[in-house]
């Protein structure tokens, strides 16, 4: 196990992405089974990776109630398996059961010393109005760090959240665009869209139509675009 604080290996890392991946495809990846056989007893291993199979079929197909269900009877027979945790707990985010999200991500996150779910773990905090624990863990994540599409998220929520505070100042500090490139990742398109809510908020017409332009242009569907853009035109010049 690795300790919290420690950031996980790059393979590693990859291979978390690998299970979100193979939970929308509904398949159960052969490093998955490994892990469930690596850290189960025996006579529990069938049974967890029945149920860990079906978690991923309906959680593939978006039945997030179904895939809590199977996930949660993974966990009580294989508790130790990172992925039944990563699983479980996005499921219960899936179905706002916040609590419950934040508890299995933080048992992932002590487990693989993997920040990658941060941002979510900072939006179930927001959703049960804990705001100072918002803060810590926001600033645990910069003292971890993250890949650049982790990064971008946690942004997205915690300048999120300031900008519902009313801390604008301080949101855009956080949520700074940087410069505005041609075929972004999907991260850095939220995070342009709420840089544009928080220039929109400060009354910055220019910087806000800028950077809702630019995410329209390549994200012409993103939910909320029409409305901010809306904000946008009543702004005065």
């Amino acid at each position: 196990m690795s300790p919290e604080g420690r950031r996980p290996p790059r393979d590693q890392a990859r291979r978390r992405g690998g299970a979100i991946k193979a939970a929308r495809g509904g398949r159960l990846p052969g490093w998955v089974r490994e892990e469930v056989v690596r850290s189960t007893p025996r006579q529990r291993r069938d049974a967890a990776l029945r149920a860990l199979t079906e978690g991923i079929e309906a959680f593939s197909e978006e039945r997030f109630g179904r895939a809590l269900r199977a996930l949660r009877e993974a966990k009580s027979l294989a508790p130790r398996a990172a992925t039944v945790r990563e699983l479980l707990g996005l499921a219960a985010y899936h179905e706002e059961r916040w609590q419950e999200a934040l508890r299995e991500l933080r048992t992932f996150r002590r487990l693989t010393g993997d920040t990658t779910h941060m941002a979510v773990e900072l939006d179930c905090l927001r959703a049960l109005g804990r705001d100072r624990d918002v803060h810590k863990t926001w600033d645990r994540f910069r003292e971890l760090g993250g890949g650049r599409i982790a990064d971008d998220e946690a942004r997205v929520v915690y300048a999120s959240f300031l900008l519902d505070q009313g801390d604008l100042r301080r949101a855009w500090e956080v949520i700074k665009p940087g410069r505005l490139v041609d075929n972004a990742p999907e991260s850095r398109l939220r995070r342009w869209f709420v840089a544009a809510r928080v220039a929109a908020a400060n009354r910055d017409r220019k910087a806000a139509a800028t950077l809702a332009e630019a995410v329209r242009r390549q994200a012409p569907d993103m939910p909320g675009l029409d409305d901010l853009q809306a904000e946008i035109d009543r702004l005065e010049d």
